[in-house]
């Protein structure tokens, strides 16, 4: 018979045995499949978890956030611990604290949802960072299997999105230096809340090229089937050409409220390569808008299919430092390849329903192949302020639809070039004691003015031709 002096070196011994073994990963790993085999048979319960984060790119998983919304309804209700975050500084959104457990029902069976986080430290690695990792777990009795799976998740799923839908914030996006994309988690995008008031019925444009392009717009987000059918990426793109001032960046904030999509700016010039381009891309939403405005200054891209003598004047433009910073783009090497690739190559179809907007002062600049149809599938030009337009401005501006110098207004407006944001500038009150007809009355004075010098730039052109031919003649002769 053992002594208790040997059973209390036996039991160190086991114990010595079962710390040495818990210290070793592998063998961590076979007793705790073992621990759970054994308490499967005694335990009639079956957990089921939902991380926030899976997949090769550690993307966040769409079910953990549909998760969150279904039960953000109920856990304001049951849940004793809340986490409160406050959306667009209006609506209060309430979700479950980490490591709290509320009771779900669902045809007659009773649920529980818990919210766990775990945390871990990574040393081995080249950054080392602390994460965070979070999930919630589904737990139920064994005998309700077949209705939890193959019902009860389905209806969460489904809830939770239609929760999301009603809920949705919408963002606007830019994209983050590459410099900080190794970190876990770290997004490639960072966003703030999409708050643009701009609508097409605010929008300064003649009411059939609106109509036209509400009606396209329309054709794109309802086409889900119809470019299935047609083998094509559910994908589109719009040019916006036109000066500066004529309302590019206005009618893309239009475009986002009337379809409630995403919107992501995208700079080119702070993207290294063509694979990080393609990165950003991958991670942009459904439902978006990606939009690249002065597509001809982003980079250059014009740059790539020249003639030797415009090689020539671009070594000489680039050898001239003001000229370098204007070109820009120095720092990356995207090339018109990765960007025709970005907008119509094989990962242009990763996702579907977006939009890709070029915005550009100078179309005439831009390569062919960059704008052709079936990469910027609508060109839209953007110009000088109308008769039409006027009225919509004077409309938002002053709320006038009708004054005695509206016909004053349309015969200069005829006979001049002045953009919607120079005519709406003159329409705004710049006090409370302007009124309706002195506003209208210094438009119509700015736009005598614009008249003025065109007649005067005119005359000088005019005087100076015969000695511009005459210096062309004499270049000629010489050379």
């Amino acid at each position: 018979m053992m002594t208790s002096l040997e059973m209390w070196a036996h039991l160190g011994s086991i114990v010595t045995g079962l710390m040495f073994a818990w210290a070793v990963p592998q063998l961590r790993m076979h007793i705790e499949g073992y621990a759970h085999r054994a308490m499967g048979h005694i335990n009639p319960y079956v957990e089921i978890t939902f991380p926030e984060y899976g997949g090769e790119r550690l993307e966040r998983c769409e079910a953990y956030a549909a998760i969150q919304n279904y039960l953000s309804a109920s856990a304001s209700a049951r849940a004793k611990r809340l986490k409160a975050s406050v959306k667009d500084y209006r609506s209060l959104f309430l979700s479950m604290d980490d490591n709290e457990e509320i009771v779900d029902e669902f045809g007659g069976v009773k649920l529980w949802w818990s919210c766990l986080i775990v945390s871990r430290n990574s040393t081995i690695s080249f950054y080392p960072f602390s994460e965070n990792r979070r999930f919630y777990r589904l737990t139920f009795h064994r005998s309700h299997r077949d209705l939890i799976t193959n019902y009860y998740i389905k209806h969460v799923l489904a809830k939770g999105k239609a929760v999301a839908a009603n809920n949705r914030l919408r963002k606007l996006f830019t994209n983050n230096p590459s410099s900080n994309w190794h970190y876990y988690k770290e997004s490639k995008w960072s966003y703030g809340a999409f708050e643009h008031p701009a609508t097409f019925d605010t929008l300064a444009m003649e009411p059939n090229k609106k109509r036209e392009i509400m009606n396209d717009l329309l054709k794109f987000q309802q086409g889900k089937e119809y470019y299935a059918r047609i083998g094509k990426p559910w994908k589109r793109g719009y040019l916006l050409y036109g000066p500066s001032g004529t309302g590019k960046s206005t009618v893309i904030a239009a475009m986002a409220n009337f379809l409630n999509y995403d919107v992501y700016d995208l700079e080119l010039t702070t993207v290294k390569d063509n694979t990080e381009l393609r990165k950003l891309l991958i991670e942009t939403s459904a439902k978006s808008i990606i939009v690249i405005e002065d597509i001809d200054c982003s980079l250059d891209l014009i740059g790539q299919r020249k003639t030797k003598k415009q090689e020539k004047d671009n070594r000489q433009e680039k050898a001239d430092p003001v000229k370098r910073t204007e070109i820009g783009g120095e720092g990356s090497k995207v090339t018109l390849s990765g960007l025709l690739n970005f907008i119509d190559g094989l990962w242009s179809a990763c996702g579907g329903e977006r939009i890709i907007v070029f915005t550009t002062d100078y179309v005439e600049k831009l390569d062919p192949a960059l704008i052709r149809r079936g990469r910027m599938d609508k060109h839209i030009e953007m110009s000088y302020c109308c008769f039409e337009s006027f009225k919509v401005l004077s409309r938002n501006y002053l709320g006038v639809k009708a004054h005695p110098l509206f016909a004053t207004v349309r015969q200069l407006l005829e006979e001049t070039k002045m953009t919607p944001a120079d005519v709406a500038e003159n329409l705004m009150l710049k006090s409370d004691d302007e009124d309706e007809e002195a506003c209208l009355e210094r438009l119509i004075e700015a736009l005598q003015k614009v008249k003025e010098d065109a007649r005067k730039k005119s005359e000088e052109e005019k005087a100076a031709a015969p000695e511009a031919t005459a210096a062309r003649a004499m270049a000629e002769k010489e050379g």
